[in-house]
């Protein structure tokens, strides 16, 4: 009983010390939004190709840190499309303020894949390029137009950008995207409990996103509770962490589909 009790207080003294430390870690690594939303920068950082001089078609997977506060704790997603010689980029995305003036949540529009959100620095997850893109672009803006959250939008523990971003990548599981743990809603599965993780590539429990777990080949094991995710991928020796996100190697070369 002693023993227990060490625990659960060390446990209680760490918690606090771990979210201190992120915090500051996020506070100076520039990573967040702007203040200001209405003058934060939207620019584009470099990590998109130009549709001028790349004729195949593209798929790009980005996320950013929220905006305030909240891009302590998580993401927005998104998707950029390019077809075969099209000269701009199309993004897909859910944006809640959105849901009130036009009665849908899902925005598609031009703009560059790679811009800034609200300040905050993109991390490009996933680039796949190639001759087969085409089919998958395809396919994605079905899944775009029948998410089924469109009239929704909750902030926690969903359905929000990720969960968007989750539905049309389970979708489309040629693209194999692990989204980060700090995309807050990616596991909202709605009423169904059971389904693919958003890579597609393995299984998960949810209960309406507040709580479960998920195995896959791309997320490796994860443990969801009150939407904060905690995990291990074997596979590329990473550990996912709440407010810190993934801890490990990366690699996002593009991936070529014939």
């Amino acid at each position: 009983m002693n023993t227990k009790r060490r625990r659960i207080g060390w446990l209680i003294l760490l918690l606090p010390l771990y979210a201190a430390c992120s915090a500051t870690y996020l506070g100076a690594s520039g990573r967040l939004s702007g203040n200001d939303w209405r003058t934060a920068s939207r620019e584009p950082v470099g990590l998109a190709p130009d549709p001028a001089v790349t004729p195949e078609a593209v798929v790009q997977v980005y996320a950013a840190r929220t905006i305030s506060w909240r891009g302590y704790f998580g993401v927005h997603t998104w998707i950029a499309v390019k077809r075969s010689g099209a000269d701009e980029f199309t993004v897909h995305e859910v944006i809640g303020y959105r849901l009130r003036r036009n009665g849908t949540a899902v925005v598609s529009r031009v703009r560059p894949p790679d811009g800034r959100w609200f300040g905050a620095e993109p991390e490009l997850l996933k680039d796949v390029r190639g001759p087969g893109v085409d089919a998958l672009i395809e396919r994605i803006e079905t899944a775009v137009q029948n998410y089924p959250y469109a009239d929704t939008y909750r902030i926690w523990p969903g359905p929000n950008s990720n969960t968007f971003t989750a539905f049309v990548l389970r979708d489309v599981p040629e693209l194999r995207v692990d989204l980060p743990p700090t995309a807050i809603g990616k596991d909202y599965l709605g009423l169904m409990p059971v389904g693919l993780t958003p890579s597609g590539t393995g299984g998960q429990v949810s209960v309406l996103g507040v709580a479960g777990v998920a195995a896959g080949w791309e997320e490796g094991v994860e443990l969801n509770l009150l939407g904060l995710t905690f995990g291990v991928d074997p596979l590329s020796l990473s550990l996912k962490l709440p407010l810190l996100g993934r801890i490990g190697p990366s690699d996002h070369e593009p991936v070529i589909i014939e």
